[in-house]
C-alpha cells in the first residue's frame, strides 16, 4: 500500500456500518465502501494499471468514483478527477497531464476503461513518481484565464486528515474535480461522517437535500448562497439541521452575507479560503456576519507583502505541469490576493490579476459588485476592466435581473444609486443586461471580459 494511505484503510475500517454516502437517495456504509475499493484494486491489477502511472476518473461522487479515487491512492497512482461538466476540455486535459488511462463512470455508475499508449515525460510529474507517492492533478477553473494543471502530492494533502474532527453529516456541493470538493470527501471519510450528494446544484434540490438527510454543513459559493436567497427555497424547507455553512472560492459581497445571516440566524457562516494550489486552509471568521478572517491551521505560514497575501503550506502543490509555477525561492506561493489586515484577521479583497487600473487608480471588482448588488432588481453582477485607449482601462459590468427592464432606464437608475456609494473612476461606463449565468459549473463568477 503506497506511503500515507494506510492510516486512511485503518480509519475506515472502524467505522464499519456506519453511513459513509448518499448517493441517488441510496447509502453507502463504510464497510460497503471498502469492498468497492478492494474490488477496484482488483481490476487495476487486471487492467495492468501500477503505481505510478497517470489514471483519469470521469465521474462525480458517486459510490465507484469515491472508491476507485481511494483505490488509486492505495495503489499510489496519479489521479486525475474530471467532471462531465468539463467534457468539452477532457481531451486537452488528459493530453496536459499524460494521462494512461481513463476510467470513465456513467450517470448509473456504469464504468468504460479506455487506456493510452503514453508515457510520462514532464519533469514534474516523474519528481513526484521518483517519490513513489499517490498524486493528484487538479485543473484551475479558468475564471479569469486559461485552466492550470496543478500537480499535488497526495501524502501531503492526506497529512491534514490524520486527526479526526467532528462526524458529521456534508453535503458535497463542491465538485469532484475541485479542490474543495476533494478536501470535503476526504475530511468526511476520515472522521466517520456522511457525504450527501445531489443529482443538481439548484437551491431547491440542495434545500431539499439538507432537509432529507439531517445535513449539518454545507461548504458553498456566494454565487450559491445569493442565488438561494433569491429562490426562496431555504424557506421552503425544514434547515433546522443545518449548522455550518462554509463559503469561499469567490468574495463574499456584505450584503449576501447579512441577508444569509438573519435568514439563518441558528447557522455559523464561517468563511474560508482555498486554492486548488494550496488545498483548503483551517480558517475562523470574526463573526458570521463579518468578512474578516484569520488562519488556524497547523504547519502554515503567512505574510503580506504589498497587500498581497502569500502562504507556505505543508498541503501546496508541487507545482504546475502547463505553466510557471507562483514559488519563490524559500517556498513562499503567492496566492495572488490582495488583502487588508487588521491584527490577526484579514479581508480578502480580490486577486490582483482581476484588478482594474483606470488612469492609475485600482478597482477591486468584488468591491463595485458589492455597491451594485444592492440595486434593487439585481440578480447577479459581474464587473470585469475592459481596455481605454484614454485610461487604459474602463470599468465594464454584465448584469442578471430579476425582472426585465428597458436598458435606458435601469442605466439611469445605476447611475443614480452610484452617487455617494462609489467614486467616478468605479462606476460602469458600459453595461450589459444578460440573460445567461454570470457563474461558471462550479458556481464561481466568471471575470473574463467578453472581449479577451
Amino acid at each position: 500500500m503506497a506511503s500515507g494511505a494506510v492510516w486512511l484503510r485503518e480509519r475506515l475500517q472502524g467505522w464499519a456500518d456506519s453511513p459513509a454516502l448518499i448517493w441517488n437517495e441510496q447509502v453507502l456504509t463504510y464497510d460497503g465502501l471498502l469492498k468497492q475499493v478492494d474490488t477496484w484494486t482488483t481490476t487495476l491489477n487486471e487492467r495492468g494499471v501500477t503505481a505510478g502511472q497517470v489514471v483519469a476518473i470521469e465521474g462525480n461522487f458517486s459510490p465507484n468514483s469515491c472508491a476507485l479515487l481511494l483505490a488509486l491512492i492505495e495503489l499510489g497512482a496519479v489521479c486525475v478527477p474530471i467532471t462531465p461538466m468539463m467534457a468539452p476540455h477532457r481531451d486537452k486535459f488528459m493530453a496536459i497531464a499524460e494521462v494512461q488511462c481513463l476510467i470513465a463512470l456513467a450517470e448509473d455508475d456504469a464504468t468504460t476503461i479506455t487506456a493510452f499508449d503514453r508515457q510520462v515525460t514532464n519533469a514534474l510529474m516523474q519528481k513526484l513518481i521518483g517519490r513513489e507517492h499517490p498524486g493528484l492533478v487538479i485543473f484551475s477553473s479558468g475564471s479569469s484565464g486559461a485552466h492550470k494543471a496543478i500537480l499535488h502530492d497526495f501524502v501531503g494533502l492526506l497529512g491534514k486528515f490524520e486527526k479526526p474532527k467532528e462526524k458529521k453529516v456534508t453535503l458535497t456541493f463542491l465538485l469532484f474535480d475541485h479542490i474543495g470538493g476533494i478536501d470535503t470527501m476526504l475530511g468526511t471519510f476520515s472522521s466517520g461522517g456522511t457525504l450527501v450528494t445531489t443529482p443538481t446544484r439548484d437551491p431547491d434540490t440542495v434545500c431539499r437535500a439538507i432537509a432529507a438527510h439531517r445535513v449539518h454543513t454545507l461548504p458553498t459559493s456566494p454565487t450559491f448562497l445569493n442565488l438561494m436567497l433569491i429562490s426562496g427555497a431555504w424557506h421552503e424547507h425544514d434547515m433546522s439541521s443545518l449548522r455550518v455553512i462554509a463559503y469561499g472560492t469567490e468574495p463574499m459581497t456584505p450584503l449576501t452575507l447579512t441577508q444569509l445571516a438573519a435568514a439563518l440566524p441558528s447557522v455559523k457562516l464561517v468563511q474560508t479560503f482555498g486554492m486548488s494550489e494550496l488545498g483548503v486552509l483551517r480558517s475562523k471568521s470574526r463573526d458570521s456576519t463579518s468578512l474578516w478572517v484569520k488562519f488556524t491551521g497547523d504547519g502554515y505560514q503567512f505574510r503580506i507583502v504589498d497587500n498581497v497575501l502569500w502562504v507556505k503550506s505543508p498541503t501546496a502543490m508541487l507545482g504546475y505541469l502547463n505553466a510557471p509555477d507562483l514559488f519563490d525561492a524559500d517556498g513562499w506561493l503567492n496566492t495572488q490576493d490582495a488583502v487588508e489586515v487588521d491584527g490577526e484577521y484579514l479581508r480578502i479583497l480580490g486577486r490582483v490579476t482581476d484588478l482594474i487600473n483606470v488612469g492609475g487608480q485600482k478597482v477591486y471588482p468584488s468591491e463595485v459588485e458589492a455597491v451594485l448588488m444592492e440595486m434593487d432588481n439585481v440578480r447577479d453582477v459581474a464587473v470585469v476592466g475592459e481596455p481605454s485607449p484614454l485610461t487604459g482601462q474602463f470599468v465594464a459590468a454584465r448584469f442578471n435581473l430579476v425582472t426585465p427592464e428597458p436598458m435606458p432606464e435601469f442605466k439611469r437608475r445605476m447611475r443614480e444609486f452610484c452617487k455617494g456609494r462609489l467614486v467616478g473612476y468605479q462606476v460602469p461606463v458600459r453595461i450589459e443586461i444578460v440573460a445567461h449565468d454570470l457563474s461558471g459549473v462550479r458556481f464561481k463568477k466568471m471575470r473574463r471580459s467578453q472581449q479577451s
